[in-house]
């Protein structure tokens, strides 16, 4: 069942098979140095329905090095409040405020428990009650997106083995996704480490089947000085310029008087699951690290110009 309203909360109840739904929790210390990425889920398939916790993590130290590992749980070990977001899968819980991990294989052994303040949501009314705007509410879509926090701050720390990561003063981001398979094709860029604070990005630019056709959607959303920016296919925007290589994209969105020019580039990625009719036997490549250099303008007024390290990026083209 889609709950447009509420799409933080599990809407998976009465799927069965060709189902999927997953959380996305990214922590960034406040030196930059670590970025953590929590992804809690389901994958319900009749080929093979579990419950997971994608872990994936970044050390951008004196040994760089990149982390990343899939816990597997039975379908059973999950389960979701109705009315809000709280999720558990196993002994891990998820929620808007705070989240406790303890995950262990025969690899490495991962306890953390993280608390969240000050979240950024944003902005909604009935004709817009997500991010993804009027779209939220068509029936059998692909894949629905929710941002859930374009920025918060973190208190807690994560333990790998018998070391500690402090997280304490660094800064957050949530997001979901549910259907049936992410696009085949799409860019997605996430970034709030710009100079200045309570500054978000987000980017979304995907090939939609519906209904037997196809269309590219966008949806972006810039933060800044308090104020919201949404460059959408529904609100009118139109993307003027893309140019795509292997390791970044750079873009030019117009919405009215309002142009939004940024260039995002990819750092070291690792390969993520991600699902296809609710199995997650499919792979994307995701980078925790890459770099985002935006401009927003107003006709000839320059309204915002920036630079944020730490990204999120995805070059799925």
């Amino acid at each position: 069942m889609n709950h447009p309203q509420k799409p933080e909360i599990y809407q998976g109840f009465g799927q069965t098979n060709r189902y999927f739904e997953g959380w996305y929790f990214k922590h960034v210390t406040a030196d930059q140095t670590f970025s953590l990425a929590l992804i809690p889920g389901i994958s319900l398939s009749k080929k093979d329905p579990h419950a997971f916790v994608q872990v994936f993590l970044v050390d951008k130290g004196e040994e760089p090095r990149l982390d990343y590992h899939y816990f597997r749980f039975p379908t059973s070990d999950f389960s979701a409040d109705k009315k809000r977001f709280h999720v558990q899968v196993g002994t891990n819980t998820f929620s808007l405020d705070q989240t406790h991990i303890d995950l262990k294989n025969d690899d490495v052994h991962l306890r953390g428990d993280f608390h969240y303040q000050g979240r950024i949501p944003l902005p909604k009314n009935i004709l817009n009650p997500s991010i993804m705007g009027p779209f939220a509410y068509l029936p059998a879509m692909e894949c629905y997106h929710g941002v859930l926090s374009l920025n918060h701050s973190i208190t807690g720390s994560l333990s790998v083995n018998e070391d500690v990561i402090e997280f304490t003063s660094g800064k957050g981001y949530l997001e979901k996704d549910w259907g049936r398979s992410f696009p085949e094709n799409y860019v997605w860029v996430q970034a709030n480490h710009f100079l200045e604070d309570n500054i978000s990005f987000f980017f979304s630019y995907a090939k939609i089947p519906y209904l037997g056709l196809k269309f590219l959607g966008l949806i972006c959303h810039l933060y800044v000085a308090g104020q919201h920016y949404r460059f959408a296919t529904y609100n009118g925007a139109k993307v003027n310029q893309e140019v795509i290589t292997q390791r970044s994209g750079h873009y030019i969105l117009k919405k009215g008087s309002l142009m939004l020019e940024f260039e995002a580039t990819i750092d070291r990625v690792a390969a993520l699951k991600s699902p296809k009719l609710g199995s997650m036997d499919h792979q994307i490549k995701e980078g925790l690290s890459g770099h985002v250099s935006l401009r927003l303008t107003k006709g000839k007024r320059l309204l915002y110009q920036g630079v944020s390290s730490s990204a999120g990026i995805e070059l799925m083209r």
